[in-house]
């Protein structure tokens, strides 16, 4: 039986499953219980075909002069490189590699630390094929990360991206806001004094002091701002009546701002503003709440008719004595009517003997009876 080892690889020779020697390319017998296992000669770590432990090929002085070994110890990994180029990542234990027309170069990294060395290739953090080893993070503007190794505060993290090893530490880093955070209050039922269930919004403005503080000392700030402004709003509205409310929507704002003040600084917050938005009436106290305006419009409305009626009557009190007092004013007055009602009549026929102005008040006024 012949076996061939074509160009680009290697043969080994076993006899009776003892590894005798290593081949080079060509056409080979197999008699007297010999076989040949083949590796390609390539950039990529040796693997035989029939996959054999090749530190039994470390007696053959060719494959020892033509490989070259590395060794990855536990709790470690490598970095490969064929002339100076990224190949692949190693894990712990022995490498072989063909060192035929090709140079190999290796950078250990210990999963004991997170922090990369130096020595560590920038153009390398961002390649697909080290996804799983490298723990990337961003911290975008207006945001600080809070960083931790194995579940204890390292230190801050600012805007920037920045990379560590995702080995046998477990990094993680919760983003928090450094610019002013808006945080609503929707909808909170409470019962005034008089036993009216208001429905109240409002929206609160603050910023965080400390940052490993709140993280580290505070369990779910958000969650606690939350209920201290429901407790602030329950205090204030069940003490009051409706009306009170209605009407001191500013003094309920001015009420939480200072009352959570002191709160605020005991969860690392500085609390700028608390401000009421909306509260909504029930659908019955709405309706009644809007006939009442209605009414008071409706009143308002005709106390200023009966004041301009008044005004009027008055006014025509004043003139009718001015003519009274005087004749000239009555005439101007007369003549002022006379061309009012003439503007609307066709033709008019008067004698030529007499006053004009007389015998024409005369005309209209027959012809208005």
């Amino acid at each position: 039986m012949k076996t061939i080892i074509v160009e680009g690889n290697k043969g080994f020779l076993f006899k009776k499953g003892k590894f005798i020697k290593m081949v080079e390319a060509g056409e080979y017998t197999s008699f007297n219980k010999r076989t040949y296992d083949i590796a390609k000669v390539n950039d990529k770590e040796i693997i035989t075909n029939l996959k054999t432990d090749l530190n039994i090929f470390t007696q053959d002085e060719n494959f020892i002069n033509q490989t070259i070994v590395h060794e990855v110890k536990n709790g470690q990994i490598a970095l490969h490189f064929v002339n100076d180029l990224f190949e692949s990542v190693l894990q712990a234990g022995k490498h072989y590699f063909w060192n035929i027309d090709r140079t190999h170069s290796f950078i250990e990294l210990d999963l004991s630390s997170p922090i990369l060395i130096d020595s560590f290739p920038k153009s390398l953090l961002n390649d697909n094929r080290l996804i799983p080893y490298i723990k990337k993070i961003e911290i975008n503007d207006k945001k600080i990360g809070v960083l931790y190794f194995d579940h204890k505060i390292q230190g801050l993290l600012n805007p920037g991206t920045y990379y560590y090893l995702n080995g046998n530490v477990s990094v993680d880093c919760p983003v928090l806001d450094t610019c002013l955070i808006c945080q609503d209050i929707l909808g909170q039922e409470i019962l005034t004094n008089d036993k009216v269930t208001l429905r109240i919004s409002c929206v609160c403005n603050y910023k965080i002091t400390d940052y490993i503080k709140i993280v580290s000392e505070i369990d779910d700030y958000k969650n606690q701002l939350y209920i201290a402004i429901q407790l602030a709003l329950r205090d204030y509205i069940g003490e009051r009546n409706l009306d009170t409310i209605l009407t001191s929507k500013k003094e309920l704002s001015e009420y939480l701002s200072t009352s959570l003040k002191e709160k605020g600084a005991l969860l690392y917050l500085d609390i700028e503003e608390v401000s009421v938005k909306d509260i909504v009436l029930p659908g019955e106290i709405r309706d009644i709440m809007n006939t009442v305006l209605i009414a008071e419009k409706k009143a308002q409305a005709n106390v200023i008719t009966r004041r301009e009626e008044v005004a009027s009557t008055r006014s025509l009190l004043n003139t009718a004595r001015l003519m009274d007092e005087n004749a000239t004013l009555y005439k101007l007055k007369e003549l002022e009517y006379v061309e009012r009602i003439c503007e609307k009549v066709g033709n008019i026929n008067l004698t030529t003997g007499g006053d004009i102005l007389s015998q024409l008040t005369t005309v209209l006024s027959s012809k208005k009876d």
